[in-house]
């Protein structure tokens, strides 16, 4: 009796050694993956997906869009998924100044611009001056060269945004019932202008009567006789339908610009060195497809519009409407302004 006893009572003691045993080893394993847990978890933290938002006034079509799609990818592979780009073309973000805003107030990150922001930084009106730039080589030197150094500049330093690419911009042409070939064929022609003073003061010193309408109204007005032409590139002269209503494109050629991809300084200064390096590859490379969708995009709206029957005067007098504008745009532009609109042109002679 007293030995079974005794077996009975050494089987429990070793049963409680043994649970004793299984709890150590249970909390050794529960504290290895708790260890194991916070280093993901580091490892997460620091690998953190950051999102940025472009927004945009083009459509899905566009080659601003299609080369910003590229460089979303570009940048994806670049940094292992993390840092994301989200695309809002057609302006569902806002107007142009309406995303600068918002880049400051930080509900967007990313947009395309030019002369729009002359509101914060006026050296960028050159960005759309008018005779300014004579050709798109001309364009190239001065947007890669050291003015544009200066330029990318003083958008960091006034606009808070970092350039990141450039998209070049098809010449804006006059559009017209009759051709145009010199400022004498302009007097008292009713025209289309954007609302900047310094198109309206260039048009006018050519003899002209500009008027700023809002551009989604400019059909009707030709249709109607309320305006007798308009100014644009090619991409918009034909997305407009203006060859329904218009007869000639004036190949005046009167304004050579370019447009910026940018980022905000306080975004794009928040990424690590490594992340930084990779957006700076990433717009590198989409540099050229840019311009190349560029140059493709140009011939194939120009034959659009020809297909269509508009009518590319080529005998325009472009001398003489810059000439006929020049007295205007220096006087329009202020000291800083017209020192860089000179500059920009003894680039291109």
């Amino acid at each position: 009796m007293k030995k079974v006893l005794w077996m009975s009572m050494l089987t429990a003691l070793l049963f409680v050694m043994s649970a004793c045993g299984g709890d150590n080893s249970d909390n050794e394993e529960a504290a290895g993956g708790e260890g194991e847990g916070s280093g993901n978890e580091e490892a997460s933290d620091s690998e953190e997906t950051i999102t940025w938002k472009l927004g945009h006034l083009s459509n899905e079509d566009h080659s601003w869009h299609q080369t910003a799609e590229r460089f979303a990818e570009l940048v994806d592979e670049k940094t292992d998924g993390q840092l994301q780009i989200e695309i809002y073309p057609n302006e569902e973000l806002g107007s142009e100044t309406d995303v600068i805003d918002g880049i400051s107030a930080g509900t967007a990150d990313m947009t395309i611009t030019g002369e729009s922001m002359a509101n914060w930084a006026p050296e960028t009106a050159m960005l759309g001056a008018p005779y300014a730039i004579n050709s798109e080589e001309h364009l190239k030197t001065v947007v890669e060269g050291e003015i544009g150094e200066e330029l990318e500049q003083t958008i960091k330093d006034d606009v808070g945004l970092t350039p990141l690419y450039y998209h070049m911009r098809a010449p804006r042409n006059l559009t017209s019932n009759e051709p145009i070939n010199t400022p004498a064929d302009a007097e008292g022609f009713k025209m289309r202008v954007p609302n900047v003073p310094l198109f309206m003061d260039s048009w006018n010193a050519v003899g002209a009567s500009p008027q700023t309408i809002a551009f989604n109204e400019v059909f009707t007005g030709l249709q109607q006789g309320v305006i007798d032409g308009q100014e644009n590139p090619v991409d918009l002269i034909h997305s407009a339908g203006f060859y329904e209503v218009q007869d000639y494109v004036n190949v005046t050629e009167h304004v050579y610009g370019w447009v910026y991809v940018v980022v905000g300084n306080e975004q794009f200064n928040a990424l690590n060195e490594d992340m930084q390096e990779a957006v700076m590859e990433a717009s590198q490379e989409v540099q050229g497809l840019s311009q190349e969708l560029y140059e493709e995009d140009t011939e194939e709206y120009t034959q659009m519009l020809k297909d269509e029957g508009m009518e590319f005067n080529e005998d325009v007098d472009k001398e003489a409407f810059s000439e006929a504008m020049r007295p205007a745009i220096e006087e329009s532009l202020n000291e800083e302004q017209l020192d860089l609109y000179e500059r920009i042109v003894e680039a291109g002679e």
